[in-house]
């Protein structure tokens, strides 16, 4: 008992302590360190920034307090300076600072926990591959509630007869209003194309409508779903298969081709002269592939590759063929498969599959946020703006004005009458109310000609569409307010796009237009542009032994170094590079292994291959000094150091830094 009473106190003693810390540390922050000119820094201020650049796990250099305070009050000037130069007045930087803003503010606008679950499930979606069939019974996605449900009532009807009838194909034909799924025989102007019976063919995750997917990827094997709702109206699904994901498929084939109303004995032919190709094959062991298919197939595009098509997923192309391929190893060779084009082999090259969750969930994340699916995280985030914030509607004032709504909003001809309470208020969110003169002129911006729905239907899609962008909109504005680490960051980035554009105003642009304060400079500090010892070579690369002889007698006849590469060029002597130049100690491991002496030339052959470098020493230098064109990069390096140093001096004298010592030394008390 008394052991438990005083480890009891001593938490108490310690959490006692903490709360000190932590209040003590408080009224710390709030204490101003410095003034910059007339600009008062908090401690906090400076605390934030310096941890923010002094992370424990950065390999980088740690900064002491003293060390980084002086880059803090250069840093803290020359943003003073870029407000008193108005450059945050500017249309080129607002425009930039928006654009990042943008950025920086979607995760607020997204839930994470949301989010998250549907990458997950979107990636275990995707090491799957679905076939399936559907009967859609159509339905305007603002179709009246009496409509819709007399769409979904029909549905039922069908399912019920799919769950008697095994024949599913038959029944999508006679009930499915899907215009693909019955036979179109041919016109004048167009081929005949054989119905899919309601076979959808293979897919994956994002290759359907979300609703689709879900429908269909939450379905078992062989049964038959409820209703499922989307934009399209109601499907009723059918999942025949389920297999792992094949990812981008590579594959070859060679096609025959078949007219969808050819004869039976068309037919028979074609799938004859298809099996007798097919043992061919198999007597060669596949290796007649390209002989076969440059003589057989029908997709003569496909004949410079080998019969190779296009890299595919299961989505791409005719089930038929993607249930072969699933058959299928690498370098495998099918028999033929029968499609609605006609009869195809297939080899299947390689297939990439899907990779691990942490290598998707990028690519993933990226989708999800421009899918349908993304509208679940953000009715989340719309619940808790609309909480945070105080959301309350009138629905009296909503009720009296949708009442006063006429079929010229179905016209996209709206105009409000005189009696319309223009100043009524419809909702508040926060210290903002939105009155019926704002959503009139959504309507105005808005409004288009509507068929299959009613005047309040409309209305109020309008309605939720205007709330949405309102709500939003009032949410974005009070980011900085409700979150002070957006806050902070957007500070960040204002601030630093204002530091880039002074710094190019005052220092990069200046050094590089200055050409007479940048050739002053390099005559100032000639000294420390400077060439080492070095030598004038001439370096010889032959690649092809045959070569050497002739070059061996254009160096013994004493053709100059400077005309070698043309007369070479003249005489056609393939496979021979020259480089004429000078060379210090590093530059070139070949001109290393000579002797610096003017008339050297050494031979050196390759360990590994037929090519042979000869190095001819012209000249050779003592270090001197280089010329500004020689040595412009680090000269405009350095004149532009000078420059800013200057400049900074001058800015001490415009605002000057006062810093209380007495609260930097507890600051540094902290950081001990």
């Amino acid at each position: 008992m008394r052991r438990f009473s005083f480890v009891r106190l001593l938490a108490i003693i310690a959490v006692s302590f903490l709360s000190l810390q932590l209040s003590a540390q408080s009224k710390l922050d709030k204490k101003v360190l410095m003034t910059i000119g007339d600009q008062p820094v908090t401690v906090k201020e400076f605390t934030d920034v310096y941890n923010k650049n002094n992370l424990k796990d950065e390999v980088i250099e740690k900064k002491t307090i003293d060390e980084y305070l002086d880059l803090f009050v250069n840093f803290k000037m020359k943003v003073l300076e870029a407000y008193d130069m108005k450059l945050d007045t500017s249309s080129k930087f607002k425009k930039e600072l928006n654009g990042y803003r943008k950025q920086l503010a979607k995760p607020y606008f997204t839930n994470e926990e949301v989010s998250e679950e549907l990458i997950e499930e979107a990636y275990q979606r995707k090491c799957k591959d679905i076939r399936a069939s559907h009967i859609l019974i159509t339905c305007d996605k603002h179709a009246l509630p009496s409509d819709t449900l007399k769409a979904y009532n029909k549905a039922m009807d069908v399912r019920k007869k799919a769950l008697k009838d095994p024949d599913f194909g038959k029944l999508a034909v006679t009930y499915s209003q899907d215009p693909s799924v019955r036979d179109i025989k041919a016109t004048e102007t167009t081929p005949a194309r054989k119905g899919n019976k309601g076979d959808l063919g293979y897919f994956t995750v994002f290759d359907m409508v979300y609703p689709f997917e879900t429908g269909a990827y939450n379905t078992p094997v062989g049964e038959i779903s409820m209703p499922v709702r989307s934009d399209f109206g109601y499907h009723i699904i059918k999942v025949t298969s389920v297999t792992d994901a094949m990812g981008i498929i590579n594959a070859s084939h060679i096609f025959l081709k078949l007219d969808p109303e050819a004869t039976e004995e068309e037919e028979q032919a074609m799938k004859a002269k298809a099996d007798n190709i097919y043992k061919e094959l198999m007597d060669s062991d596949g290796k007649g592939w390209n002989q076969a298919v440059n003589q057989y197939t029908d997709d003569r595009g496909s004949v410079a590759r080998n019969g190779g098509l296009t890299p595919f997923t299961v989505s791409r192309i005719v089930p038929e063929f993607i249930e072969a391929l699933k058959q299928l190893q690498p370098n495998e060779i099918s028999k033929p498969v029968r499609t609605s084009y006609g009869y195809h082999i297939i080899k299947l090259n390689s297939i990439t599959g899907v990779g691990t969750f942490e290598k998707e969930r990028q690519g993933i994340a990226e989708r999800v946020e421009k899918d349908m699916r993304s509208k679940k995280s953000e009715e989340v985030v719309l619940r808790q703006i609309k909480k945070d914030y105080g959301f309350t509607t009138n629905e009296k004032n909503l009720d009296e004005f949708m009442a006063s709504l006429d079929s010229t909003l179905l016209r996209g001809a709206y105009e409000p009458s005189k009696e319309t309470h223009l100043g009524n208020v419809l909702f508040i969110i926060g210290d903002a109310s939105y009155k019926v003169d704002d959503f009139v002129n959504y309507i105005k911006q808005h409004q288009s000609a509507q068929r299959y729905v009613t005047v309040p239907t409309y209305a109020y899609q309008l309605y939720e569409a205007f709330q949405k962008e309102k709500v939003l909109e009032y949410a974005d504005a009070h980011l900085e307010e409700h979150y002070p680490e957006f806050k902070a960051l957007i500070q960040e980035y204002n601030d630093g796009i204002l530091l880039f554009d002074l710094m190019d105003k005052e220092v990069w642009s200046k050094a590089v237009s200055d050409t007479a304060g940048l050739r002053q400079y390099h005559e100032n500090h000639a000294d420390k542009y400077m060439w080492k010892d070095r030598v004038k070579a001439c370096v010889i690369t032959v690649n092809r032994p045959e070569s050497l002889p002739q070059v061996r007698n254009y160096l013994d006849q004493g053709v100059p170094f400077d005309s070698l590469r043309s007369v070479i060029k003249r005489d056609s002597v393939n496979h021979v590079q020259v480089r004429n130049g000078f060379f210090q100690q590093g530059d070139n491991q070949y001109v290393d292994q000579t002797e610096w002496k003017a008339g050297v030339r050494n031979e050196i052959p390759s360990t590994v291959d037929n090519t042979t470098v000869i190095v001819n020493i012209i000249e050779l230098r003592k270090p001197e000094p280089k010329t500004l064109a020689e040595s412009r990069g680090l000269v405009t390096s350095d004149y532009q150091a000078e420059l800013e140093e200057k400049w900074i001096e001058k800015l001490h004298k415009k605002y000057p830094v006062n810093i209380n010592q007495k609260v930097l030394e507890q600051v540094k008390e902290l950081y001990q």
